[in-house]
């Protein structure tokens, strides 16, 4: 893994793609051991958990849907604050075992403005999994029942993650450049 040039920044090699597709598979046999007559609906967040929502979905062997939704609170390497919902939930999750994708959790805004929408419909249960965390970035504590790596409060790019909708191209994930 080279230095990835991105926009004005340049990023390192941070996670390596064995090392996140050896995570995925770690959670994706939690949640089939888990879920195995329970049918999930998996929720995935957009821009950014395209990727681990499609690489975890192909682990997953129980009867299961996904479906995805468009949630933004970042601009540029900084969260703005400000949840934007751009694209609702159309499935109904009423009495649904219900599982959230994120590809990264730092402050914790995003879901702590969606959870409560979710919880409203009534869902049988409601459990969140994410690809990343960053535990010193969390402003809004949540509940993680699935996470594959916690990283340290430090910008990525890379599997899905993105600096000003660039860089998601790419098997591994980056680390801006000090």
């Amino acid at each position: 893994m080279n230095e990835l040039k991105v926009l004005d920044k340049t990023f390192v090699p941070f996670i390596s793609e064995a090392t996140i597709q050896e995570k995925i598979k770690e959670i994706a046999a939690l949640i089939n051991a888990e879920y195995q007559d329970k049918k999930p609906l998996f929720i995935s967040i957009l821009n950014g958990s395209f990727m681990f929502a499609a690489d975890l979905f192909k682990q997953v062997t129980v009867d299961a849907e996904i479906c995805f939704i468009k949630l933004a609170s970042y601009k540029g390497t900084q969260s703005t604050g400000h949840v934007i919902t751009s694209i609702g939930l159309d499935s109904n999750v009423k009495d649904r075992h219900i599982i959230v994708l994120e590809d990264i959790i730092d402050t914790g805004k995003t879901l702590h403005s969606f959870l409560p929408q979710l919880v409203n419909q009534q869902p049988a249960s409601l459990k969140i999994a994410t690809l990343l965390h960053k535990p010193e970035a969390t402003v809004h504590p949540l509940t993680i029942d699935y996470c594959c790596i916690s990283i340290p409060n430090k910008f990525v790019v890379g599997y899905g993650l993105d600096y000003d909708g660039f860089g998601r191209n790419t098997k591994e994930i980056y680390q801006l450049k000090d």
